[in-house]
């Protein structure tokens, strides 16, 4: 079976999603302070940040499920607060968790959405299989959902969230919970979306994600945007090499921090052994690193010399990894207790 392209946007459209000065409270707690940036049209936007650091929240906002406090959004030129319904027949969302009733079967759960959002008749069971067949799950369409895999159900959501062709789809955290190999089919298949000519906003916490699937990203923290750019932008932030250097102990490590301190910003990886210098180049700054170890007889287990990350940029924007959001404790510091941050939003990731 033929499977139909996704609606294309014209080349010349304006940006899909803008938002200016948005802001949501819940209590005391300022989930998300002020945020603006622009979605162009057929592009894909990554929002990068921990736990708690008010992604949900935006992602909430621009698909009308909560109202901001401040500010104002669009999507497609339609106000989210003004004309919600509007907004909701041109978007798609699949949250961070499937939406899908269990007791149904896939393929019963994609006609069901396609009468909730008011299709025409003769054409939601065609497009229920069409999207069966696209995401890989023909041979399971006739099976209760309850007895899908991880992987499948976050397929069939995402089958769901397509089922009125979307113009505009929001993907929030959608492999979490996923092994690497269902993480990396739900890449392709997010790909042939873009390919469609598909507007994206994909929140994660996942960098290689940001990284892999991203036009442009913006990093937020604590409900403030820290930065934004390319993912080769971001990187170029921090120099141009990494190098990291492995030492029998804490103690080699915490004395070849100091002592390199002048030649490239230092962090002290989790193992407290192990310590990244990045410098401006590949050259005469690694080779500066080897002379300082071995003027004050420091002698590494390992040097690794490799490009800059997006973990290196978050850490060094946030002082904490983007996968928990937790400060990373100084040298010699006892470690975390493993309780988040209490700066999260209600009710969101």
């Amino acid at each position: 079976m033929s499977v139909a392209p996704m609606s294309v946007a014209p080349m010349n459209a304006g940006p899909a999603i803008v938002v200016e000065g948005l802001v949501k409270r819940f209590g005391d707690v300022v989930a998300v302070a002020g945020v603006d940036f622009t979605v162009p049209t057929g592009t894909v936007l990554g929002l990068l940040g921990p736990n708690g650091a008010g992604k949900t929240t935006i992602v909430r906002m621009l698909t009308t499920i909560l109202r901001p406090d401040e500010g104002r959004a669009s999507v497609l030129g339609l106000d989210v607060v003004r004309r919600p319904h509007a907004v909701r027949s041109v978007i798609g969302l699949a949250g961070q968790y499937a939406a899908v009733d269990e007791a149904l079967t896939g393929r019963e759960n994609l006609r069901m959405i396609g009468h909730l959002t008011h299709q025409p008749g003769p054409t939601i069971h065609q497009r229920a299989d069409e999207l069966l067949e696209r995401f890989g799950l023909s041979a399971a369409a006739d099976r209760p959902v309850r007895t899908y895999s991880g992987g499948m159900r976050r397929r069939l959501d995402l089958s769901a969230a397509l089922v009125h062709r979307p113009r505009v789809l929001f993907l929030d955290e959608p492999t979490t919970g996923l092994d690497p190999p269902g993480r990396s089919d739900l890449w392709a298949l997010i790909g042939e979306l873009v390919a469609d000519g598909t507007t994206l906003l994909l929140t994660t916490q996942y960098l290689e994600e940001a990284d892999r699937l991203s036009d442009n990203i913006i990093v937020i923290d604590g409900g403030r945007i820290v930065a934004s750019g390319s993912a080769s932008q971001l990187k170029s932030r921090l120099g141009t090499t990494v190098v990291e250097v492995r030492f029998p102990d804490a103690a080699a490590a915490q004395t070849a921090s100091t002592q390199l301190a002048p030649i490239g910003a230092v962090e002290v990886l989790d193992d407290r052994r192990t310590i990244s210098v990045t410098v401006a180049d590949a050259g005469p700054a690694v080779l500066e690193v080897v002379r300082q170890l071995d003027s004050t007889g420091l002698f590494p287990e390992s040097i690794i010399v490799r490009e800059p990350t997006l973990d290196d940029v978050f850490l060094q924007l946030t002082g904490h990894k983007a996968e928990t959001g937790e400060p990373v404790p100084p040298p010699g510091a006892k470690a975390a207790s493993g309780k988040r941050s209490a700066r999260r939003e209600r009710g969101a990731a």
